[in-house]
């Protein structure tokens, strides 16, 4: 499957050269190689899982490292070659890493990896930028589709990308998927027939999102997960307050060999900002097919909704209701942050509705211009029994590097 895979970007990368301006010199060429930039980041983690089951507490440090070039640009044309790599540091591994390692500990999923992280050729010009090869790619606020920074083998495509920018307030945005590199290591990456269409129009007080992600995995099975909806979010400055607002709504179609499901997706933001301090209220439902199948989002990245404590990575088949404030700002240069969570179903059930609450706080602060340091804590409390949840804690201290 990984040799399909190379053939289809290959492939993609030749049709991207095709009808561009031949090299007229090899010198130009070089130069243009030459006058690359070279890039780096380094992410050193410690996280910690206390579980109030039989696994055992998890305990995990590992560092992160990515090294990456880009070109100069050649007749429109730019290129990328970005490895990255996760090992565990000092022996700290006494953790599941979903590879089948430790399986009696509570799940931390950043297995050690080395991998290619972006590979792809670019051409931008006249208003078109396309892109083919391995890359990173979000939408919005990658509820739908995103790059699971939070990780450290963090989530890429293997794709052709098209975005047509005709004016400064409107694109229009189309990627093919062939395979989508997920945070797993190689053995979790899955072969894809993924289509996703993405139309943005901004407006005086905001931005205007029609969008279509239609997916596949390409395993030989009769399988789909068709969305469709319209996002709007913005703000709005008056005096000394900023006004934060945003609103979605989506559809979903399932389909899993003979069953179809439908599902829907609902989102409302406001929030206010004074005195450098911001106060947001989110409503947000991930809907229910009769109890038996929750809107999905397999693509997104995660861990930025519903809980730090990513409890409900996969939406429960009763759905998920989630009531959240979140409160943030800035103290001894860094940034603070708040957030409360509560958890519900859409389709309540007998023992499934309850569905338990999440405290999370953290503090992040730059230092010496390429140094960031964090600390983040979510504690989440379980609600009903029947809905195979348990209190869990976690922690992380982080300690990243960037040139």
């Amino acid at each position: 499957m990984k040799e399909r895979s190379i053939r289809h970007s290959a492939g993609m990368l030749g049709a991207l050269i095709i009808g561009t301006p031949a090299l007229a010199e090899e010198q130009t060429l070089y130069e243009a190689l030459a006058q690359g930039d070279v890039s780096g980041n380094l992410r050193l983690r410690y996280e910690a899982v206390d579980q109030d089951n039989a696994l055992k507490d998890a305990d995990a440090l590992t560092v992160r490292t990515r090294l990456g070039y880009t070109t100069g640009n050649y007749k429109g044309i730019t290129g990328v070659l970005e490895f990255e790599d996760s090992r565990t540091v000092l022996g700290r591994d006494d953790y599941n890493n979903t590879l089948g390692k430790n399986t009696g500990y509570s799940v931390i999923p950043d297995p050690e990896t080395t991998e290619v992280d972006q590979a792809y050729l670019q051409y931008s010009g006249h208003n078109v930028r396309a892109r083919a090869g391995r890359q990173v790619i979000t939408y919005d606020n990658q509820r739908h589709v995103g790059h699971v920074g939070w990780r450290q083998d963090r989530q890429t495509f293997d794709a052709l990308r098209l975005t047509y920018t005709p004016s400064k307030v409107l694109s229009l945005d189309y990627a093919f998927l062939n395979q989508r590199n997920r945070i797993f290591a190689e053995a979790g990456d899955v072969p894809a027939n993924d289509h996703m269409l993405n139309l943005g129009y901004q407006t005086g007080f905001g931005k205007l999102t029609a969008y279509a992600y239609l997916l596949e995995v390409d395993n030989g099975t009769h399988n789909g997960l068709d969305t469709m909806g319209l996002r709007y979010a913005g703000d709005y400055n008056l005096d000394s307050m900023k006004f934060i607002y945003a609103a979605e709504y989506a559809t979903q179609e399932a389909e899993a060999g003979a069953s179809e499901f439908d599902a829907d997706y609902y989102r409302l933001d406001a929030g206010l900002g004074v005195n450098a301090i911001t106060i947001t209220l989110a409503y947000e439902l991930l809907g229910s097919d009769g109890g038996n199948y929750g809107f999905a989002t397999p693509l997104a990245t995660l861990h930025a909704f519903n809980g730090w404590a990513d409890q409900f990575l996969a939406t429960p088949a009763n759905g998920l209701e989630d009531i959240s404030l979140t409160v943030a700002g800035g103290l001894a240069g860094g940034k603070w942050v708040i957030e409360y969570h509560d958890y519900s179903a859409d389709e309540a059930t007998p023992g499934v509705d309850d569905l338990g609450d999440e405290l999370g706080v953290g503090y992040t602060r730059g230092f010496a211009r390429h140094y960031t340091a964090g600390i983040k804590y979510a504690m989440y409390s379980a609600g009903d029994s029947a809905a195979g949840k348990v209190d869990t804690n976690k922690l992380w201290l982080t300690l990243s590097a960037a040139f």
